[in-house]
C-alpha cells in the first residue's frame, strides 16, 4: 500500500500522489457533521497516509464549517510536514448568508476566504487553491487575475478549478495563457464508473490545456463498494437515485474484483486513478484501516481484457452532436478507406526515473 510514485499535476512541475487524501470528514460541524470524525479519530488516518508516502491532501473552507482546515493544520504542524505535503483548499461557499459578498467567486470574497483558510490551516500559503463551484455570474477574467495576484503575493503556489463547465475552464486557461498569468493546473470533478460524463469534454479539455483532473467520489458515495445493492444512496445527501443500469454494473465489477482477489472498491478506485487525463483519485476514510485498503488499490493492475469489460458495462453512449465525434462517424465523414490518427503509438513515451 505504498504511495511511492508521484506524477506531475497538469502542466506544472508539482509532483503529487495518484491517491489524494480527502478530508471532508475531518471535524464534526456544519453540513458534513453526519459522517464527521473528531481530531483524535482522524489523526491515525492522516498519519497512515503520510507513512504510506502520500503527499496530496485536499480540504475546503466549507468542510465541517471550517473544522477540517483547523484540524488539518494542527495535524500537519504536529507531524512537521508542511513542506512535504501538497496542501489544497477551496473557496466559494458563503460564510455569512446576510452578506452578498461573503460567498461566490468575486475578488473580495476570494481574498477574504483565502486569508481565513490560511489562519485556520496555520500556514502562510497553500500549494493549490481552487475555485470550489462556478457561481454563474462572476466574470472569469476577475477570477483569473485574482488567482495571478495571489500567486505573485506568495499566498498560493498554483491555481485551479472545481466543478465548473468545461467551457469555463477552457476560457480561464486561455485567458491565463494569453496574458501570461498564472495558469490553472488542476480541475477537480466527480468521476467514477457510474458517472463518466466528464469524459465527453472536461477530460480532453484538461489534457489539451494542461489541467490535471482530480476525481472526487471515485466510489460514487460508497455505491461501488457494493454496500447499497438493495437500496440506499450512499453517504452523500445529494447522491443520485441509482438506476437499474447502475446496479447492473455491480455484477461485472464484482466479477473483476473476484478474479483479481481484491475488493470492488479497490477495482473502482484503480480504474479511476489510471484513466486517461486523471491526475489523482481523492479518497476519504473513516479509519486508518479503511484508508489502507483504498491506498492498496494501486498495488495491482487491471488487465486489458478485464478493463474492457468494465469500460463496456459503464460506457455512456454519446448523445446529440457528440455522436459526430465518435471514431465510427469520423471514419465515415473523413475516409472509410484510410486509417488516420493523431500520432503513432510510442510517439511520446512517458518520462520516468524508474
Amino acid at each position: 500500500m505504498a504511495l511511492d510514485q508521484y506524477y506531475l499535476l497538469g502542466r506544472s512541475g508539482l509532483r503529487v500522489s495518484r491517491i489524494a487524501l480527502g478530508t471532508m470528514n475531518f471535524g464534526t460541524g456544519g453540513f458534513h457533521a453526519a459522517y464527521g470524525r473528531t481530531e483524535a479519530e482522524v489523526r491515525p488516518i492522516f498519519r497512515a497516509y503520510l507513512d504510506a508516502g502520500g503527499n496530496f491532501v485536499d480540504t475546503a473552507d466549507f468542510y465541517t464549517a471550517g473544522e477540517s482546515e483547523t484540524i488539518l493544520g494542527k495535524l500537519i504542524a504536529e507531524a512537521g510536514v508542511r513542506d512535504r505535503v501538497v496542501l489544497t483548499t477551496k473557496f466559494t461557499n458563503s460564510v455569512d448568508p446576510a452578506d452578498p459578498n461573503a460567498g461566490g467567486n468575486g475578488r473580495k470574497h476570494m481574498i477574504r476566504a483565502l486569508d481565513a483558510s490560511l489562519r485556520r490551516l496555520g500556514t502562510d500559503h497553500v500549494d493549490v487553491f481552487l475555485l470550489h463551484t462556478w457561481d454563474r455570474i462572476t466574470p472569469v477574467e476577475e477570477v483569473v487575475r485574482t488567482f495571478d495576484d495571489l500567486v505573485r503575493a506568495g499566498k498560493i503556489r498554483y491555481p485551479g478549478l472545481s466543478d465548473v463547465p468545461s467551457w469555463y475552464a477552457a476560457r480561464a486557461q486561455t485567458l491565463a495563457e494569453a496574458h501570461a498569468l498564472a495558469p490553472m493546473v488542476n480541475l477537480q470533478l466527480p468521476y467514477s464508473l457510474v458517472q463518466r460524463e466528464i469524459e465527453t469534454e472536461h477530460v480532453p479539455m484538461g489534457q489539451t490545456l494542461g489541467l490535471g483532473v482530480t476525481a472526487w467520489s471515485p466510489l460514487a458515495g460508497g455505491f461501488l463498494t457494493g454496500k447499497y445493492r438493495d437500496g440506499g444512496a450512499g453517504r452523500l445527501s445529494d447522491a443520485p437515485t441509482w438506476t437499474e443500469r447502475d446496479r447492473q454494473l455491480l455484477e461485472p465489477l464484482q466479477a473483476v474484483a473476484d478474479q483479481l482477489g481484491v475488493t470492488m472498491a479497490q477495482v473502482a478506485i484503480n480504474w479511476v486513478a489510471t484513466q486517461p487525463g486523471i491526475a489523482a483519485a481523492i479518497v476519504g476514510a473513516s479509519s486508518a484501516d479503511q484508508l489502507g485498503t483504498s491506498m492498496a488499490a494501486l498495488d495491482f493492475e487491471i488487465p486489458a481484457e478485464l478493463r474492457a469489460q468494465l469500460d463496456e458495462a459503464s460506457a455512456v453512449p454519446p448523445t446529440s452532436v457528440y455522436r459526430m465525434f465518435t471514431p465510427a462517424y469520423q471514419n465515415w465523414i473523413v475516409s472509410p478507406e484510410l486509417k488516420i490518427g493523431d500520432k503513432p503509438a510510442g510517439y511520446a513515451p512517458p518520462v520516468r526515473n524508474w
